[in-house]
């Protein structure tokens, strides 16, 4: 899949997303909006109560996409036979798309009344889904290969430009250009603040400096638009590649950390829906079928 095509790919779940949510938010927020006793006495009681017929099928549909969403995209990292079927990198994007989507769904089924041991099953899907949230934000910060496979430390490495070198033997730069781009392209060792969050915006302000720094340069040598806009990106991911590297073993930590919270919440939110689905059935409850 080119990158376009992805980015389409991608367009086209969001889109998707957002209209089934605000389509149901509009078809019945003035049914959620009043309290639990007055709801029987509405019109849309019979449809969006949850075993009426469109909350019903909410909740079903949901529940199918979460099973689903999980479902296939652990086989795809477990079993062996299915790693030609498609970039593991595509397989997590379904898979929050329809572990968004089955929640959300899942969510107006309630029609916003949570009550007993389904309760439980409610509140750690939320914990999944924003575990999910943070779990991703994780994830990306670890560089991977276009199949999907994490990169070791070396391989890392590899992916640098070396921008600086190729301006170097070009001699399109003046020299105190080339050192301003040496110097932002170059692993940071200084001293810095202890606290990750003082780290963090400190290494952000730094680079931020480096690339204006670099702007300047490249202004000053009068270079052809294309050529600055080359230099100029090569050195941006550079710098992007430098960060990565500083906190590639604090994020695979993390992430490893992250299993801890996120798989036990999905197996407790998965028994306790099937539970209830059994329970369902078992008292007569049926859809259209």
């Amino acid at each position: 899949m080119s990158k376009t095509a992805h980015s389409i790919f991608i367009g086209i779940l969001v889109a998707f997303g957002s209209v089934v949510f605000i389509a149901l938010l509009i078809r019945g927020l003035p049914y959620y909006r009043i309290s639990l006793e007055e709801r029987f006495y509405h019109p849309d009681h019979a449809i969006l109560k949850s075993s009426g017929i469109l909350g019903h099928g909410l909740g079903i549909i949901g529940s199918l996409l979460i099973i689903f969403g999980m479902g296939f995209y652990m086989a795809r990292k477990r079993y062996r036979f299915l790693s030609r079927m498609g970039i593991l990198k595509h397989w997590l994007e379904v898979h929050i798309f329809m572990c968004t989507l089955g929640p959300m769904m899942v969510l107006f089924h309630t029609a916003y009344k949570f009550g007993g041991i389904v309760a439980v099953s409610f509140w750690s899907m939320v914990a999944v889904f924003l575990s999910g949230i943070i779990g991703r934000f994780i994830y990306i910060q670890i560089p991977h290969s276009i199949e999907g496979r994490e990169l070791s430390l070396g391989e890392v490495r590899d992916l640098k430009s070396g921008v600086a070198g190729m301006v170097r033997d070009s001699n399109i730069l003046d020299e105190e250009s080339y050192y301003a781009i040496v110097e932002s392209t170059k692993r940071k060792f200084e001293i810095v603040h202890k606290n990750p969050i003082r780290r963090f915006f400190q290494s952000y302000r730094d680079d931020r400096r480096s690339v204006q720094a670099v702007k300047i340069s490249l202004r000053r040598n009068n270079l052809p638009k294309t050529s600055y806009k080359k230099i100029l990106g090569l050195v941006k991911e550079d710098i992007k590649l430098n960060r990565r590297i500083e906190r590639l073993d604090t994020m695979r930590n993390l992430f490893k950390y992250w299993h801890v919270v996120h798989m036990p919440f999905a197996l407790v939110m998965l028994i306790i829906m099937l539970i209830h689905v059994a329970v369902t059935i078992l008292f007569g409850y049926r859809w259209i079928f």
